[in-house]
């Protein structure tokens, strides 16, 4: 490009920087950096892909240093330590990071359900059935997870989730209690209190489904196996049969894709056995 017509050398760097700082799609900077070598040098060397991304996502500040994975193994000694290897490393990183999070945004970041505390009669009352939120039958039947009955109305139940991503950016729970319509006074089983964990599997959880049946089924947790990074305050619950709310103190950035949901206190017992039920 003639350098008489090189806006950016035209504007300052100052001007530029405010103007291009004013983006909201990291697709525009990379685009920007492909009009001219200067204007390639002029984005990453201000790291304006990573300014916008911690602009957009200030979660991402916690993030100590960035890496790629590559496909094939470089041998030792040859990375080259230099400055602007690693600002393009950084401007490669952070405007896919920007923009996977900008598209994966979704009402529903739960995928699937890994394994519950308890479960009263599996798998008519499987935590699988706590997947579809907006409906408490399919046909005819009812779809609901129920925790086995305790004499002790503080014992606590978990319920143990995979993220639709690896990584996801949280702002809000809904939980929904179950109200039991089939029983005499239509009893609503909610726990008193809610508490949220995230964070990752200490091994993989590719699953057959036979694999799969085994740790839905199980009594054992297997709570060592996760690593909990963030735990949320704790949420005073509702009995009544909606949409229940939870909204996070400030956004937070999962890193890992496993959720824990922990139901603490009960409130209900079941009249055929007085016993104390989270539904």
């Amino acid at each position: 490009m003639d350098e008489s017509r090189d806006f950016i050398q035209w504007l300052g760097q100052d001007m530029s920087l405010k103007i291009l700082m004013s983006l909201e799609d990291p697709c525009d900077l990379v685009r920007i950096s492909c009009v001219s070598i200067s204007w390639h040098q002029f984005v990453i060397a201000n790291a304006l892909s990573k300014k916008l991304c911690l602009k957009m996502f200030p979660e991402v500040s916690c993030f100590d240093r960035v890496i790629e994975i590559k496909d094939t193994v470089e041998p030792a000694g040859t990375e080259d330590p230099s400055e602007w290897t690693y600002l393009e490393r950084e401007h490669r990183v952070y405007a896919f990071l920007t923009r996977n999070l900008m598209i994966s945004t979704r009402e529903n970041c739960i995928s699937d359900a890994i394994c519950a505390s308890s479960t009263d009669n599996y798998p008519d009352e499987s935590i699988i059935h706590t997947l579809e939120p907006s409906s408490d039958r399919i046909g005819h039947r009812a779809s609901y997870w129920s925790s086995k009955g305790e004499v002790n109305p503080s014992a606590p139940e978990t319920l143990i989730y995979r993220l639709a991503s690896e990584l996801c950016l949280i702002t809000e729970f809904h939980v929904h209690p179950f109200q039991a319509y089939f029983q005499f006074g239509f009893p609503i089983y909610s726990a008193k209190a809610v508490k949220f964990q995230m964070g990752y599997s200490k091994v993989p959880l590719d699953l057959d489904c036979e694999q799969r049946e085994e740790i839905l089924c199980t009594k054992d947790l297997l709570d060592d196996k996760f690593v909990w990074t963030y735990s949320s305050p704790e949420f005073p619950m509702a009995q009544e049969n909606c949409m229940q709310k939870f909204k996070l103190p400030e956004p937070v950035l999962c890193i890992g894709g496993i959720l824990r949901v922990e139901l603490l206190g009960r409130v209900q017992t079941q009249e055929m056995d007085g016993l104390y039920y989270m539904w």
